[in-house]
């Protein structure tokens, strides 16, 4: 039995993990690699596995760096059914049929390019082939090395890994990205019309319900309150009929505890094998009550200054949460009424898809739709469906707000406003949520003075302004709380104490921080590499 990381390791996008058995392959999570160049370029780098093989997909959530590279697997031949659950099966449509066409409209834009810059064009294609030539010799350099076994018995906890030296490092190239947003892609990745042959396959599941994923696996999915539909997946393998059980536990995306709309993540106590998201290793999260103090905060500066509050956010999960919060702020009198548009519109459709399904909303919201408010709406909100319609929030009578994707300014309509916003005294760029390495948003949280936004040089001098609380994502403290569970009242060697945790979905420094940490609670620890291949010992007995 192996397991394969072929993204989200040592990374925070691209999760994918293929298990492999004697009769059995099956692929959890197929997300697409984003981010800088560095990262992008994996996307086209020949997969480790043939499509027409694979048994089954897993699903645990519908944001793009977990689902993103559907359509690329199932054009090239995949078959089988794709499990995920009812919410998620209707967000992902909206992502990759939205991922699809703005690949289509990027090719396009650069094929412009290149005919008006030739010159440019020449050296950029060159650069974009070095990258993926070192790419895929990473790739190879990995497969080469071959297997890194496992064992079952309490060794005590190895030291954890350093990287292996390499020629081409694409996590060290990533962080040394300069903060510019520049599109270089000679084609799409895959096409509206390809995202449109993926939904014939999906077979919805409930959660807690076991289902059937492949000959000798069996697979549950479990609330993660990470974002609506969200899961951690629970496999149940026997490599043959009657044969020993393995129990393996991918933690998906984790959520915080106590977040609005969403039940908390589902606790668990026994697996053989965790593979554990480490997004925010070595970090804390702001209490969820300062998170809102201070979105309360710039609501009110921004109104006395007469400005423009830029909120850029994540369409699925984090812009209905801060929609959620900012009319629980009206509700209670805290800030001023000032206009905020949404400006995506998958985000829209995506608070359709949260209209549609109550059943996942923890007892509080629940109860606001009973008492008749509509939580997931903003009393002076508009909606912008149309380009035009973005392009003329910049002429608005200020002050006002605006909340558009992507929450990592690498792209979407956000990227329009800030190159409007970027050089005003008058506005505010407000982070809520993560912001990977080598991406815009980062640079700019670290104090750059100024940003190159489609080949143009800007200084910076709007305020810029984080916050923490809003997360979707566990912090270590919540990240500790729940591995932590799996060992309570065992020791190593018990049935279900886990032999090794796998810390995946997460930038190098945030897992070199939290490893230590989930080795202290009496863990066995890996960081896979990319490409890694790990063996899985299995217990003796039934």
């Amino acid at each position: 039995m192996h397991l394969s990381f072929l993204g989200g390791a040592s990374t925070v996008t691209g999760s994918r993990f293929l298990l492999s058995t004697d009769r059995a392959r099956v692929l959890i999570d197929c997300g697409m690699f984003q981010g800088s160049p560095n990262e992008t370029i994996r996307n086209r780098v020949p997969m480790a596995f043939d499509p027409k093989a694979l048994d089954a997909i897993l699903v645990t959530h519908a944001h793009l760096d977990h689902c993103g590279y559907l359509p690329v697997v199932v054009r090239e031949g995949f078959k089988g059914p794709i499990f995920l659950t009812t919410a998620t099966a209707e967000l992902v449509e909206i992502v990759l049929l939205d991922s699809g066409r703005l690949q289509e409209e990027f090719a396009e834009r650069h094929t412009r390019w290149e005919r008006r810059h030739p010159v440019d064009a020449i050296a950029a294609d060159k650069g974009s082939e070095q990258e993926y030539e070192a790419a895929v010799a990473e790739a190879r350099k990995a497969e080469d090395e071959g297997h890194v076994p496992t064992t079952i018995e309490p060794d005590p906890p190895p030291a954890v890994p350093a990287p292996a030296p390499a020629v081409f490092d694409p996590e060290v190239e990533l962080r040394q990205q300069p903060p510019n947003v520049d599109a270089d892609l000679d084609s799409p990745l895959y096409t509206e019309a390809d995202a449109q042959l993926v939904m014939p396959r999906f077979q919805t599941v409930k959660y807690g319900h076991q289902v059937q994923v492949a000959p000798g696996v069996l697979a549950t999915f479990l609330d993660a309150g990470h974002i609506l539909g969200s899961a951690m997946i629970r496999l149940e393998v026997r490599e043959a009929e009657g044969g020993p059980l393995t129990t393996m536990v991918f933690s998906g995306d984790l959520g915080r505890p106590d977040t609005p709309i969403l039940n908390d993540p589902t606790v668990l106590t026994e697996a053989d094998y965790v593979v554990m998201e480490s997004t925010y290793g070595g970090r804390e999260h702001e209490p969820t009550a300062e998170g809102v103090r201070m979105l309360a905060e710039a609501v009110r500066v921004t109104s006395d200054a007469g400005g423009v509050l830029l909120i850029p956010s994540f369409a699925i999960g984090r812009t209905q949460e801060i929609v959620w919060e900012l009319d629980r702020l009206i509700d209670k009198g805290e800030i001023p009424l000032l206009p905020l548009y949404l400006d995506s519109p998958m985000a829209s459709r995506a608070s359709d898809v949260y209209r549609r399904h109550p059943e996942f909303y923890d007892a509080e919201t629940a109860a606001l739709l009973k008492q008749g408010e509509s939580p997931l709406d903003y009393p002076n909100q508009t909606l912008t469906r149309t380009s035009d319609a973005s392009k003329a929030i910049a002429t608005a009578p200020r002050p006002y707000m605006i909340v558009a994707s992507n929450g990592m300014l690498t792209g979407g309509r956000v990227v329009a406003h800030l190159r409007n916003l970027i050089g005003d005294p008058g506005a505010t760029i407000l982070f809520v949520g993560y912001q990977g390495q080598g991406t815009l948003g980062a640079h700019l949280q670290a104090g750059a003075r100024t940003v190159r936004l489609d080949g143009q040089v800007h200084e910076v001098r709007c305020r810029i302004r984080s916050i923490s609380g809003f997360s979707a994502h566990a912090d270590e403290s919540e990240l500790l709380d729940w591995i932590r569970n799996f060992g309570s009242g065992k020791k190593p060697g018990d049935p279900g104490y886990p032999r090794t945790v796998f810390l995946v979905h997460g930038d190098p420094e945030a897992q070199l921080a939290i490893a230590p940490k989930v080795e202290a609670l009496g863990y066995r620890v890996h960081i896979p590499r990319w490409r890694e291949q790990v063996e899985l010992g299995v217990r003796d007995g039934p």
